[in-house]
This record gives C-alpha cells, structure tokens and sequence, in this order.
C-alpha cells in the first residue's frame, strides 16, 4: 500500500493523470459537438429550426363585433354597497347587479367612509357583480401588455396600440385599435417574429 502511495504522488504519475484528464475532456467535448453538427445535418425534428422556418405556432383569437359582458364586483349588505370614485364612474343606475340592479351611484363622498354609495334593489348580500353589457370587441385581458396586442399579419407579429374602454378581471373592451377579421396574438411573442397561426 505504501508502495502504491509512494508511486501516485511521484510528479510524472500526476502530471500523466493530468494529461490523461485533459485528453479525455478535449475528446468528450469534440463528441458531443459532432453530435450536434450531425444532427443539424440531418433534418430531424428541432423546435428551433422550425419556428424560425415555418413560424412559431401560436394560440390566438379572430376579432369580431359581438356582444359582451364584463363584471364589476360589488360587496352589498342590505342593498348597499361602498366604492371607490374610480369604480363608481364605471357604475351607473339600471345596472344589472346579480337579480337586482343598481338603484343609484352617489356623486358625493360618504363622510363615514370616504367612499361613494351604491344603493341596490332586490340584490342579496355578499360578493355580487355589477354586469356591464357592451357591443363591441373584446379580448382577454393578458393578451394586452401596456396598451398594445399583437397581431398576426402575413405571418408576422405586429404590435398594435388599443384603447381599452373598460375590463374586468379577465377581459378587456376595446374602444379603438382593433378591426373585425384581426387575429390577436394570445401567445407570448415578440414584434417582427415569424408566427403560424394555429387552426
């Protein structure tokens, strides 16, 4: 055992098995590159290379005039509700509220609470919502990124301001921007990115 201990730290052992290591790393390396050429050789399926020549598919939505809902949430106790002046502007009197509706939208600030006062009729307590019904366009509310979407145009992803009008926790309805017959892009893309439009 000494014997072997002796030969290992002698300075040409470790500096062989060095070499040796080395040999062996230069040689994986090489591998594996090769590997990788020849694959890119061969024209086998590479998510990559086919995003970039075909497009990259995409999850979308054609645009078309049509008739929608958002909701406005409203916590009612005894036909009364409390709201912020952003919200009330968003309420207004005849609003369908769950099975009843808004009677009225207090312009004044409730003294008590800071807040404006939204009186129902015929809503039961709790959380209920206040319907918005629109005819326009509308789109999910994450395909929107600081007043853009993207749109697929000849295969391209485009940028296209929006103005929304008003949204809810999921969707967005459009007021200007957006045309019948657009597609809106709904994946995560980039502006100029070649894009293939899932059927």
């Amino acid at each position: 055992m000494d014997k072997i201990q002796k030969t290992l730290q002698n300075k040409k052992i470790k500096h062989a098995f060095f070499i040796a290591f080395v040999v062996v790393m230069i040689m994986w390396c090489a591998f594996r590159f090769a590997a990788v050429a020849s694959e890119n050789a061969r024209y086998v399926f590479n998510a990559s290379r086919v995003a970039i020549e075909s497009g990259l598919p995409i999850e979308s939505v054609v645009i078309t005039t049509r008739d929608g809902i958002l909701y406005e949430p409203l916590a009612v106790r005894n036909n009364r509700a409390y709201v912020t002046r952003e919200r009330a502007g968003a309420l207004r009197a005849g609003q369908r509220v769950g099975d009843g509706r808004i009677v009225s939208v207090s312009d004044d600030i409730d003294l008590n609470t800071g807040m404006h006062i939204v009186r129902t009729s015929g809503v039961s307590d709790g959380l209920q919502f206040a319907q918005f019904t629109a005819s326009g366009h509308f789109v999910p509310l994450y395909a929107i990124t600081d007043g853009v979407v993207y749109v697929a145009t000849d295969g391209i992803a485009t940028a296209r301001p929006v103005v929304v009008a008003r949204q809810d926790a999921e969707n967005a309805y459009i007021k200007s921007g957006l045309n019948d017959g657009d597609i809106v892009i709904l994946s995560r893309v980039k502006s100029g990115e070649k894009v293939k439009v899932n059927e």
